[in-house]
């Protein structure tokens, strides 16, 4: 009999502290997401003040495509150019992310690793200048977890450190296995945005193409 009492009491402090790090795991979480987001809105604080108004910036990305434009921009001239950067806390970063549907508005770095992530969406691969960019974000709610909610037809805005503005509207939304690496990286789009699932046993790819201004705003 106290064998058994004390087999019982075993399971039920096993249990206990199963339910605690569990509790614990989700707290931790809790507080990663809840620092990531106040992260991004720092850089995005600094990043803003260092990038051009869009609608001033000399030789915008729409106007950089007028057939009577004085002088061709350098990215138009040689696409394969890397992109400009600006250096904030040690990490560099290439631009801002804006998806109106969303209300997300985040700092993109320009090279991608998993603690980068933890910081902001990273490039991936490919450049907006090349028309095969990719950009990938962890699944936070404040990075691109709801990106799984967006819809054909939504619009995706990244603007570079120059303040040159390329505008893309989502052309599907696809769930990926994670070693699908080629399908990921596809030149059949312009932009891809990209997260695991929440199970992280998938990924979800945003597919956009990119359009004009004059497009993007009707």
């Amino acid at each position: 009999m106290k064998s058994k009492r004390n087999g019982g009491t075993f399971l039920i402090v096993i249990g206990l502290l199963l339910i605690a790090a569990a509790l614990f795991l989700i707290g931790y979480n809790l507080y990663d997401e809840y620092r990531a987001g106040k992260s991004s809105e720092h850089i995005l604080t600094v990043l803003q003040k260092k990038i051009p108004d869009s609608s001033a910036a000399e030789g915008s990305a729409q106007a950089d495509l007028e057939p009577d434009s004085a002088e061709l921009p350098d990215y138009i001239l040689n696409p394969d150019m890397e992109m400009p950067v600006a250096e904030i806390d040690g990490y560099n970063y290439i631009g801002i992310l804006e998806i109106p549907s969303l209300e997300l508005f985040l700092p993109v770095m320009s090279e991608w690793s998993y603690p980068n992530l933890k910081f902001a969406p990273c490039r991936y691969s490919g450049s907006a200048y090349t028309g095969n960019f990719t950009i990938a974000g962890h699944n936070y709610s404040t990075h691109f977890g709801p990106i799984r909610n967006m819809e054909t037809g939504d619009q995706v805005i990244f603007t570079d450190i120059k303040g040159r503005s390329f505008f893309y509207e989502v052309q599907t939304v696809e769930t990926l296995e994670p070693t699908a690496i080629e399908d990921m990286l596809s030149d059949e789009w312009d932009l891809t945005l990209f997260t695991c699932t929440s199970s992280g046993q998938a990924r979800v790819a945003v597919r956009c193409f990119k359009v004009d201004q004059s497009f993007a705003e009707r």
